[in-house]
């Protein structure tokens, strides 16, 4: 096995406060001499202290939080314009300009539910990407057990929305563990 001199540090490991500086050499190739080096994936300090490696893993342990909680409000997010659509659907007063211009779709497949949208043409960027277009084409994805009965309250909608997400999600989870078993 060959030892790359240049890939390598020299660290020494003390508390004390005087040290001298170390000169070793492997090779003819100096190694440089550091205060910190990673060893399996842990950032030991010369001075035997874990400052930097906790700072590490709280910053890593952030990452992954704030992961989850973008995920989540995403998800809250497209639940809620669901909502607002459902509104609009069922003609409540706030939302029932909205709801007087929903069209049905010309045709419609085997698998499709039939409270479909049809999505508006839109020539710009804003339209394109608007509320409702957006909405609709969340609203035209969801299966037909979340859209079974759309004479219910808004809060009730809300839930079996829910329910139809989390099953959704559970599923692709549960894919992923067996794909990375075989």
């Amino acid at each position: 096995m060959k030892i790359n001199p240049t890939k390598s540090k020299a660290v020494c490991f003390t508390r004390a406060r005087i040290t001298e500086p170390l000169n070793y050499s492997l090779g003819g190739t100096v190694i440089p001499e550091a205060s910190s080096c990673i060893y399996l994936g842990i950032i030991l300090r010369s001075d035997l202290i874990w400052s930097d490696q906790v700072s590490y893993t709280v910053k890593r342990a952030w990452k992954a939080i704030h992961f989850t909680m973008r995920i989540t409000l995403t998800e809250r997010r497209k639940i809620a314009r669901i909502c607002a659509l459902f509104k609009a659907y069922t003609g409540e007063r706030s939302w029932k300009a909205i709801g007087d211009r929903l069209e049905t779709p010309c045709y419609l497949s085997r698998v499709d539910h039939g409270e479909k949208f049809r999505s508006r043409k839109q020539r710009s960027d804003i339209g394109k990407y608007s509320f409702v277009n957006r909405t609709i084409q969340i609203w035209n994805q969801l299966p037909a057990d979340a859209l079974g009965t759309l004479s219910c309250k808004p809060s009730n909608f809300r839930q079996m929305v829910r329910k139809v997400k989390m099953r959704r999600s559970e599923f692709g989870v549960e894919i992923i563990k067996k794909k990375k078993m075989q």
